[in-house]
């Protein structure tokens, strides 16, 4: 494989690189690999293992469907829902044989814990996964890449293939839920 300047070239430019010479495409793994291990990670809490090979089935669809992308979206946001429906898809397969283990957050309000604040940052940000972990996806989505991948409306808009309108509705459904079950915990995240 021949070296090839990855840094001097946009996004849009990288994409019609890489469908004339297949040596580009490694520009656009090596650029997105990071944030979208992250993102997966985030929002599925599986082994990296686990995580390695969702990020390798995406960039395969990615490479196959590369012709495919729509210039109007920015490409980031296609890559992040193609990364998104493949770690739905894998943790569907994960929990198809049972509902996985969802707290019921109206029982948890009604056995609020008085403990202390935890003063642990570590600690803290294990309870906040946790919490995030026990909302149903779709919200699990819309806070991840809001408030972690720091995605505005209108690219979660374009990575969930949702209406913006309904980003802020689930946005806002998910924080209420989150803050009603952080209050067992004694977090605040959105204050």
């Amino acid at each position: 494989m021949k070296k090839v300047p990855c840094t001097q070239l946009k996004d849009n430019e990288l994409v019609l690189k890489s469908i004339q010479d297949s040596d580009y495409f490694s520009c656009l793994y090596y650029r997105y690999e990071k944030q979208l291990q992250r993102y997966i990670q985030r929002i599925s809490s599986i082994s990296q293992e686990e995580t390695s090979d969702i990020l390798q089935e995406s960039f395969i669809k990615i490479w196959k469907n590369l012709n495919d992308y729509d210039s109007d979206i920015a490409l980031s946001s296609w890559i992040y829902r193609i990364v998104h429906n493949q770690t739905i898809s894998h943790w569907r397969k994960l929990h198809s044989f049972g509902k996985a283990n969802k707290v019921n957050y109206e029982e948890h309000f009604d056995n609020v814990n008085t403990q202390e604040p935890t003063n642990n940052i570590e600690e803290n940000e294990k309870n906040i996964q946790e919490i995030i972990h026990q909302l149903p996806l779709n919200y699990q989505s819309v806070l991840i890449l809001r408030y972690f991948e720091n995605k505005n409306y209108e690219e979660i808009s374009d990575i969930l293939k949702i209406p913006e309108g309904t980003v802020a509705t689930r946005l806002s459904r998910a924080k209420k839920s989150f803050t009603i079950l952080a209050k067992t915990k004694n977090i605040s995240f959105f204050d």
